[in-house]
């Protein structure tokens, strides 16, 4: 079953300064969000292979679109993120359908490797709710200064029978970060942690 898209939305957002401070250079972070048809809304169904499938299709997709906004290579990308909300006929089985058997093997193919895990939110909302989308470092979990977030809303989405789908990409970390951890220099990326 292929996503029957309703609309594709893209942010890119770029932070240039923060506490009075210059951020050199800016950081920045796209979010690629597809709006797209549940076709189990309002019904049981103990299969959610389509809505796995739909996962595999997004995960290249939107993970292309966030990289082509940023304007740079997939090897460039540091930090990377899911989330899914369910429109009110829908369940959250349905976003985890989408969000965690596949998505993740196409969204790393579109980011270059990726051996950590991805983080991901699912839940259920209805028009104009936000949609908040947890980053971190794609090859190493013990990079603190990825440990980040992205919003997303639109505000006609996902009606009750739809579900929105996003996928977030950096080609950096939190602006000014002093938290400690591996930095992106020190990460190996064999092990998903360091």
């Amino acid at each position: 079953m292929s996503a029957k898209i309703r609309k594709i939305v893209i942010w890119v957002e770029e932070t240039h300064r923060e506490s009075g401070r210059d951020v050199t250079p800016a950081t920045r972070k796209a979010a690629a969000v597809a709006v797209i048809a549940n076709p189990f809304a309002g019904r049981f169904v103990e299969d959610l292979e389509p809505l796995m499938d739909i996962g595999a299709e997004l995960g290249g997709t939107l993970g292309d679109r966030c990289v082509e906004a940023l304007g740079i290579t997939p090897a460039d990308a540091q930090s990377y993120g899911k989330a899914a909300m369910v429109g009110e006929k829908g369940e959250l089985e349905h976003a985890a359908a989408i969000l965690h058997p596949r998505l993740g093997g196409p969204l790393r193919r579109a980011v270059e490797k990726g051996a950590a895990l991805v983080p991901s939110s699912k839940k259920m909302g209805g028009p104009g709710q936000a949609l908040d989308v947890p980053l971190g470092h794609k090859d190493a979990a013990y990079v603190r200064s990825h440990f980040d977030g992205m919003e997303v809303r639109l505000n006609d989405a996902p009606r009750a029978d739809e579900i929105m789908v996003a996928v977030a990409v950096t080609d950096s970390g939190r602006p000014l970060p002093r938290v400690g951890g591996l930095t992106t220099e020190e990460a190996e990326g064999k092990d998903g942690l360091r």
